[in-house]
């Protein structure tokens, strides 16, 4: 994280746990408009003449979409067709933003170099230049594809609508000037924590090193979201998702599920099993999770039931019951 940053983030009272977990004191007014420090995400910038020709040949979404005022999820794929990476494909001016993973940034760099070869393309890791807020504002929904959708402005700083929040990308000294401006609105500081809670809910199917190239888009269900496009020709990956997409439905799908509030949140890649078929073989696996204050919300990927009833729990010494919401 950029120091000037951080060192204004612990000016405005902000408790650094670590470089992941960001908190803030409680207050006793709680409000529905929240302000967030993301610090589990990163922006990798793709420049160049040929950016935008090289990008459309490594990811899912159709860069020919994207534009100053349109971003969309995506994912990026090993020649297999499992997602090494999702993000969040940003245009500002000549360059794309890559908002994904922060532990997964440096690995998709050094995948992405190893295709440039000739091509006019620079990546850089933008995470210390550049910084990510959020705004939430309201009881949090499940994003649907929809044309406001990852609907894109371009101030000082960049906003990503993300149905009732907002992701903000601002160079340092425009992110201050945001943040002060929020507050002096009623927007109250949050822990970052929260806004991974918010994404869960949201259904925004971020990777981990645990769960990278563990599943092929639709299981992800990037399709539904916008992130796949079945008509820009070939990426790497793309014979695989495309047979997935033609031949019939994926065989696994995400969903949103929860369960009592954990003293230990489960890793990503956990066991899931199903108690209603008579075997201890795994049914499916945690993408992530995050402890609310009534319970832990996780996203989780299920073999799809022909007869959508489920008994599940986590494959752990406490055998934790999960309930699907979605």
């Amino acid at each position: 994280m950029n120091a000037d940053w951080k060192n204004f983030l612990l000016a405005e009272n902000a408790i650094f746990k670590n470089d992941i977990d960001i908190t803030f004191p409680s207050s006793d007014h709680k409000s529905s408009q929240c302000i967030y420090a993301i610090t589990d995400l990163g922006i990798l910038a793709v420049a160049g003449a040929d950016a935008a020709k090289f990008l459309q040949g490594q990811i899912t979404c159709n860069i020919n979409d994207i534009s100053e005022t349109k971003s969309s999820l995506g994912a990026m794929c090993n020649p297999k067709g499992r997602a090494i990476t999702t993000f969040l494909l940003v245009k500002n001016a000549d360059v794309f933003l890559m908002v994904l993973p922060k532990v997964l940034l440096e690995a998709v760099k050094k995948k992405l170099q190893m295709y440039v070869l000739r091509s006019k393309v620079v990546l850089t890791d933008s995470s210390d230049q550049l910084c990510l807020i959020g705004l939430s504002d309201g009881v949090p929904q499940p994003v649907y594809a929809s044309e406001q959708l990852f609907a894109t402005n371009r101030q000082e700083y960049i906003v990503v609508n993300l149905q009732n929040r907002s992701l903000i990308i601002a160079e340092v000294d425009h992110a201050k000037e945001f943040w002060k401006e929020q507050a002096q609105l009623g927007f109250q500081a949050e822990d970052s924590a929260q806004w991974r809670y918010l994404d869960i809910i949201s259904g925004i199917p971020w990777l981990t090193a645990e769960t990278s190239e563990e599943f092929i888009p639709q299981m992800l269900n990037l399709d539904k979201l916008g992130g796949i496009s079945f008509n820009k020709g070939c990426y790497t990956g793309q014979e695989i998702v495309a047979r997935t997409h033609y031949l019939g439905k994926a065989k696994r799908e995400m969903f949103l599920a929860e369960c009592d509030v954990l003293a230990a949140l489960p890793e990503p890649n956990s066991t899931i099993i199903d108690d209603s078929i008579d075997t201890e073989q795994s049914t499916g696996k945690v993408l992530y999770a995050q402890n609310g204050q009534d319970s832990c919300k996780m996203l989780v990927v299920l073999q799809i039931s022909d007869t959508d009833t489920y008994n599940l729990r986590l494959k752990n010494d406490n055998q934790d019951k999960i309930r699907l919401l979605r």
